[in-house]
């Protein structure tokens, strides 16, 4: 599938996209001084000089060499310069331009990489958010997982560095420093991420994805779609999908410096990195590296926590090496060869008080894990005839988790325990995509393919082979999608300017599990070029994790009255917990309906309002939520064994791979009362519904371009843990999402210089641990970013990119919640962050 590069003015690529006021095209003169160098390089200064977009087909101008330019002169002479006797031509969208092949005309502006779709160029009617590197370097953002933490569609729980102790592990995980997407708070494993369309190995104990370890150099985009998509791309995309995608185009060298620290101390943070990259006639190769630590934030560094929890630390230390390739090369015409690779390793501790005193001299806990990681993923793609495409690409990555800690009591020291975590993903795909036939609203697209897919987990740990795991889940599928233009502007239907409807079904088999089909259906409605309304149903899936299946039952022996019971003294019970090889798929239902407005009238203007409705069943739980009451409260009797038998006994304990003594006394199977078993099983249900509202409006003002960007989300959610328990709530609640989230912006950009500040708003919670449930404060923070940058040339300072930024500027501090043990983090630490202010500065340089 060809890329179509947005050449960006300096915001975010959809606002490059929309047109401008005929008084915000920039018509005046700059003085240009490019040497003779890739076309693509040279496309890339000018849109930066004259602040305009220029979309282009990577295939157009890859090996194309353009003339020098020395002089001053306008766009239009520039663009003119560069393109001439190159059999290509400029045309104009809106600010800026499209160029194309002036002997094939626009054939090429449907070869455009779209996530959400496996059609090239087809329309897509669900929510679609694109966030591109100028953008995120425009708000001062310098990772992929600074980008998701100021996402309002993601929520801060699953598997996430800086989640405190007392967060439930359900709700969130720190095991090694690892950032995973976690769309809608319906879990990290619930939220599918790829890279350029490909998967990634699985990251620690959790099926969740390390955005973190993609070097920030890398990246030339992100494309978030918050619905259902198993129909297109399989198991965990059941609150949507992720794709990050890397540069391709980029000629030269690129290196850069940032700072960074929080003004009440601590998170002190370094990072550096460069980018090489190299263009010729018949492909292209980048190679991105980054190195970056931060420090810790101890809880004495922080006013609502110093007196609360002394000794704990908020946020841990963090180091890492991180590296990305991509490499493009045309074998034969028609014949390309494409290869993305990742390498990461990372380092992670923190330190934790063993006394309520919090004095870490006296006693402590130390962790120290570190993570590594690798991703190799080919693919070849075939040109063939009757603009059909053939993609033959596979994928293997590796991930590993060491985990390690050490008990220290004045000078006497205690091994703490350690473990590594291991995953393993496999993958190859047979795909074609192209046109079937031809109808007056457009050409009906198809696309079709089938793969493998194999997941390997293993788990090791210091207290023997009781504790290891070591397995894998093969799957094969199949897809296919059809994409129908019913109808087209060129009809002039009334009422109708464009109909397109969109179908696509997966079959996915899981030898010895399940079986699983998943369905999905869209259409796109535009009774006028200014109004679309937009609808897609589908139902997705989530495939039962390893350690979900597998991890070790352990068989816990608890006096009766611990458990709820109310026997005579002596009495225990047996408690089983751990994983459940017989677990089944989740599975999902998702609807959501969009109105999108783009008003000709008011060029640069974009509002679209989706409404979202999520239907979660068969969710893996553990069925008893409260332990303490598993004897006592009648909901539970499913669960428990009165009176056992001595074979009910023994056949307990056979299937358990280690035995806890924690009750009073010793283990005695006459004193049994009852056996528990709070395992893994599919019972959970979720409901999670709400509304989106995203909004763009760029004009010219004061010599430059005004650009804002809204990105509201309303969420409700609430879930059933059985059929015998209540409906509760999830969002508003603590330790999970907030109803309300946003984030708005406006940035101008004026020659060199552009400027950008946003307001995040996080809402309260509700802290339903104890009654009445007191409101937890949410938070606002407020960001500031300066950025100057200057062309490529030949002078000194010549393609210098300065960037001043003040994060959280008025240094918002989260509400403080009651904490039960002198180790807990004492705010919700899945919500809101003890940064507080963060004042950065970044230095990048082209050469």
């Amino acid at each position: 599938m060809r890329n179509t590069y947005l050449i960006g003015c300096g915001m975010a690529a959809i606002a490059c996209l929309a047109p401008l006021p005929a008084a915000a095209q920039d018509t005046g003169r700059r003085v240009v001084h490019l040497p003779a160098q890739p076309l693509a390089a040279s496309l890339r200064t000018i849109a930066h000089t004259f602040d305009r977009s220029v979309a282009v087909d990577a295939a157009l101008v890859t090996g194309r060499t353009a003339p020098a330019l020395d002089g001053e002169m306008s766009f239009d002479e520039a663009i003119a310069g560069l393109l001439a006797d190159s059999g290509l031509e400029a045309v104009t969208v809106g600010n800026g331009i499209a160029i194309r092949a002036i002997a094939t005309s626009a054939a090429n502006e449907g070869d455009i990489t779209v996530t959400g779709t496996r059609i090239r160029g087809a329309v897509v009617a669900s929510t679609t958010i694109r966030v591109d590197r100028e953008a995120m370097r425009n708000a001062g953002q310098s990772s992929a997982a600074d980008m998701f933490r100021a996402l309002p569609q993601n929520f801060g729980g699953g598997q996430n560095v800086g989640i405190g102790a007392n967060v439930p592990e359900g709700k969130g995980a720190d095991l090694a420093g690892g950032s995973s997407v976690n769309l809608r708070g319906l879990g990290s494993d619930a939220t599918l991420t790829l890279l350029d369309g490909r998967r990634l190995s699985y990251d620690g104990a959790l099926q969740s994805v390390d955005v973190s370890a993609i070097p920030f150099g890398a990246i030339e985009r992100i494309d978030v779609v918050p619905d259902g998509a198993s129909a297109l791309f399989g198991s965990d995309a059941v609150a949507g999908v992720v794709n990050i995608l890397l540069r391709r185009d980029f000629n030269g060298l690129e290196t850069s410096g940032r700072v960074a620290g929080s003004t009440d101390g601590g998170n002190f943070q370094q990072q550096y990195g460069a980018t090489a990259g190299r263009v010729w006639s018949s492909g292209s190769a980048l190679l991105a590296y980054e190195y970056a630590r931060s420090t810790p934030i101890m809880a004495d560094q922080r006013s609502y926590a110093a007196t609360r929890t002394p000794g704990v630390t908020l946020f841990p230390y963090l180091r890492h090496h991180n590296a990305a390739l991509t490499l493009r090369q045309e074998i034969v015409p028609g014949l390309t060869f494409d290869l993305d690779g990742l390498y990461n390793t990372r380092w992670h501790a923190l330190s934790a008080p063993l006394d309520p005193s919090g004095n870490l001299s006296i006693s402590r806990f130390e962790g120290r894990n570190d993570t590594e990681s690798w991703t190799l993923a080919p693919s070849f793609k075939l040109v063939l005839p009757g603009d059909w495409q053939a993609t033959l690409a596979g994928s293997y990555g590796w991930n590993r988790v060491r985990y390690g800690g050490t008990y220290f009591f004045g000078p006497t020291t205690l091994d703490a325990g350690s473990g590594a975590y291991r995953n393993t993903a496999e993958n190859v795909e047979l795909s074609g995509n192209g046109k079937v036939v031809d109808l007056p609203g457009g050409a009906v697209k198809l696309a079709v393919g089938a793969g493998f897919r194999r997941n390997g987990f293993e788990r090791l740990s210091s207290r023997g082979a009781a504790e290891r795991i070591e397995r894998g889940q093969d799957s094969v599928y199949g897809f296919a999608e059809l994409s129908l233009p019913l109808i087209g502007p060129a009809q002039k239907v009334p009422l109708v300017d464009r109909l397109d409807l969109s179908i696509a079904a997966r079959y996915e088999r899981y030898p010895g599990l399940a079986t699983v089909v998943t369905p999905k259906f869209g259409i796109i409605y535009a009774p006028t070029p200014d109004v679309s309304l937009k609808g897609s149903w589908g139902r997705s899936f989530r495939a039962a994790t390893l350690y979900e299946q597998y991890s070790p039952r352990t068989a816990l022996l608890y006096d009766a009255a611990t458990l709820g019971g109310a026997g005579a003294g002596g009495a225990t019970a047996i408690l089983l917990v751990g994983g459940n090889p017989g677990l089944k798929p989740e599975r999902s239902t998702n609807w959501s309906a969009t109105l999108a407005i783009h008003p000709r009238a008011l060029a640069g203007a974009e509002l679209e309002i989706s409404w979202f409705d999520v239907r979660y069943r068969d969710r893996i739980v553990t069925p008893i939520l409260f332990e303490s009451m598993a004897l006592s409260d009648p909901r539970y009797r499913d669960r428990v064994t009165s009176d056992p038998t001595p074979g009910m006994l023994a056949a307990a304990l056979a299937q358990a791979a280690s035995f806890i003594n924690a009750s009073s006394g010793g283990y005695d199977p006459a004193g049994v009362v009852a056996i528990i078993d709070n395992s893994n099983v599919n019972a959970g249900r979720q409901a999670a519904h709400g509304v989106d509202v995203l909004g763009r409006y760029k004009f010219a003002l004061g010599g430059g371009s005004l650009s804002t960007t809204l990105n509201l989300s309303w969420l409700d959610s609430r879930q059933q843990i059985s059929p015998e328990l209540p409906v509760t709530r999830l969002a508003g609640v603590l330790f999970n999402p907030p109803h309300l989230r946003g984030r708005g912006e406006v940035g101008w950009t004026g020659g060199a210089l552009t400027v950008t500040a946003a307001l995040n708003y996080i809402g309260p919670v509700r802290d339903t641990r104890v009654s009445p449930a007191p409101r937890i404060a949410g938070m606002a923070p407020v960001d500031l970013t300066l950025r100057y940058r200057r062309s490529p040339g030949r002078r000194l300072l010549d393609g210098i990119d300065i960037i001043a930024s003040a994060q959280n500027l008025l240094n918002a501090k989260p509400a403080p919640i009651a904490t039960r043990l002198f180790m807990d983090t004492p705010y919700d630490s899945t919500n809101y962050s003890p940064f507080g202010r963060v004042l950065s500065l970044t230095v990048t340089k082209s050469w």
